[in-house]
């Protein structure tokens, strides 16, 4: 139609309808249509495709990857390195084990399936596997750590509702062998006791939680400072004697004097980590960190080293040790009174209470206390192991505490400990902390710290030796090895009161003598005589010959062989002030 051409009615209407149909605003917009299409079929390809590749994930997930989907309430056990002893052999490692679970809402009849399961596992509790099947949670732990003969059983029998998930079990090779230095996980894989604990709070458990810890394989193995060959050795004789002797318990520690690392610790009686739910509490206690003793005569050891180093006591002085000595009620005399005059080293090879307590006035309270806390006595001493446990001091310390103290009764401290500065005594007067950890030379250097003057520390040694050549610790001789040591009897408190009945035997060593490398400390708990001590229960005739068949047994491990012609190799006197 034209402007300009006849005007009629239609040819308006005709006009009108053209000019609002190209330009109403529904047309525009359909221009842009084709566009919009294709932006929404690609949306919904794009949710189509995540929704399958959703469905196909979930049929190729791992079962537990679905146990944490669906919600358990408890983790499945995470990941764990190795542990191995300084020779690279393990100590511990991860299994996996299958642990069923059940989901509830999926169980088509929770008697028929209760029924069956505890057919098929009789240790499985009816009433306990009712009430998980029965809640409204999405996921139940039913059995954890199964046998695989279990899985195969209960697959067999096709339960809807039934799975199981391939957890993390911790593994110990070696079973009891190193027990009480590895420690204990729980049923989720998570460190309780021991170097178990330590290596969670070192790092691991921040790993687990932050979900980096999946895979045993990708954590770097713990290396102890254990020998395995040594802690065997040393656990093996422990147990000979304790059934030798009749003992209750027994204790013993093996330290590199001049890296303070632990070649092997033990503690009886123990138990197999692999089979905790057979332990007693009192197999679980770790005697040489979590319990604190009175030592007995092996105390005397660091009287003696005090009243040398303070200056006011030398090798050559004399105590009367003729009668025994009287402080109101109290009267401190000697086991095998000589009733004479005593050298300081007669002192210390009769082991004569009444010698020892002089040296201690001598040096005064201050001092005594002063040289103990040098020591470390006065304060728990922390390793890497988690169990620890407080020195017991005197409420109220006077002269009858520091003489009673002197040798060894009055004051209980941890047998770690008391090794650590036994250590001391003969690798010149450096007190190191003990480790479980490998210790490079510098870094154990760094660690010393000097408690007594290098001379006092050959005069112990001296001491110590002789103490075996001609004293109460004769019976740990071995020979070609120069091993000396201090005996040490207690009697345990028993409802507030001292029992002659019920004795601690001890035993502080050290070898060789010339050059010494290893300090050890080596408890008894109650022994009983044997046919060959002649009715005797004090440490020369248990805790003694013990220690030196230990010696003799692992000394070529630990690279100490037995040479003829040895003799005492002494540093120059050092005179300098403390």
């Amino acid at each position: 139609m034209s402007m300009t051409g006849t005007y009629t009615g239609a040819g308006v209407v005709d006009w009108l309808t053209t000019f609002f149909y190209r330009n109403a605003p529904w047309r525009l917009r359909g221009e842009q249509t084709p566009a919009r299409i294709v932006l929404m079929m690609a949306a919904f390809l794009f949710g189509f495709c995540a929704l399958g590749g959703r469905l196909v994930m979930l049929g190729l997930i791992a079962p537990e990857t679905y146990a944490r989907h669906v919600g358990a309430a408890e983790q499945i056990s995470q990941a764990r390195p190795e542990i191995l002893d300084r020779n690279g052999i393990v100590l511990a490692r991860d299994i996996s084990t299958p642990s069923m679970y059940g989901e509830p809402n999926n169980i088509l009849d929770i008697d028929e399936t209760v029924e069956r399961l505890t057919a098929a596992v009789p240790e499985l509790n009816a009433a306990d596997l009712r009430s998980r099947l029965s809640s409204d949670r999405r996921f139940v732990w039913l059995k954890r750590e199964m046998t695989p003969a279990q899985q195969a059983e209960i697959h067999r029998l096709g339960i809807p509702g039934i799975g199981f998930v391939e957890e993390n079990r911790r593994f110990y090779p070696s079973g009891r062998t190193a027990a009480h230095v590895l420690g204990l996980v729980n049923i989720d894989n998570q460190g309780i006791a021991g170097m178990e604990r330590y290596i969670d709070t070192q790092g691991l458990a921040a790993l687990h939680q932050a979900g980096f810890a999946r895979d045993a394989r990708t954590l770097e193995p713990i290396r102890l400072s254990i020998d395995l060959r040594v802690q065997h050795a040393l656990r093996d004789e422990l147990i000979q004697a304790m059934d030798h002797f009749k003992a209750k318990a027994a204790a013993a520690v093996i330290l590199d004097a001049n890296s303070g690392e632990v070649m092997a610790m033990v503690s009886l009686p123990d138990f197999d980590p692999n089979h905790l739910e057979t332990a007693s509490g009192e197999e679980t206690i770790n005697r040489m960190t979590a319990g604190v003793y009175e030592l007995g005569s092996a105390f005397k050891a660091f009287t003696v080293a005090m009243a040398l180093d303070s200056g006011e006591v030398k090798l050559t002085d004399s105590f009367d040790a003729r009668q025994p000595l009287r402080i109101a009620s109290f009267t401190i005399d000697d086991y095998h009174a000589t009733r004479r005059i005593l050298t300081v080293p007669e002192i210390f090879v009769h082991s004569s209470n009444i010698g020892t307590a002089k040296m201690a006035l001598k040096v005064g309270i201050d001092g005594h206390q002063e040289f103990l806390k040098r020591l470390g006595f006065f304060k728990a001493m922390h390793t890497e192991l988690p169990e620890t446990a407080e020195p017991l001091l005197p409420a109220r310390w006077g002269e009858l505490s520091s003489m009673t103290i002197s040798f060894g009764h009055g004051m209980s401290v941890q047998p770690l400990q008391a090794a650590a500065a036994g250590a001391a005594l003969i690798n010149g007067g450096r007190l190191i902390e003990p480790t479980f950890l490998p210790r490079s030379a510098d870094d154990a250097e760094k660690e010393a710290r000097q408690v007594i003057k290098p001379q006092t520390s050959d005069e112990m040694r001296d001491l110590m030796r002789l103490n075996v050549e001609d004293g109460t610790a004769g019976k740990a001789d071995v020979p070609g090895i120069l091993v000396g040591g201090k005996t040490g009897t207690a009697e345990k408190v028993v409802n507030g009161r001292y029992s002659n009945s019920k004795l601690l035997t001890t035993f502080l060593a050290g070898f060789p003598m010339d050059k010494p490398r290893y300090a050890m400390l080596l408890m008894l708990d109650e022994p009983e005589p044997a046919e060959e001590t002649h009715g005797y229960r004090t440490s020369g005739w248990n805790a003694v010959p013990t220690a030196g068949k230990i010696i003799a047994r692992v000394a070529p491990m630990l690279g100490v062989t037995p040479g003829p012609g040895l003799a005492l190799v002494r540093s120059e006197p050092d005179s300098a002030a403390f």
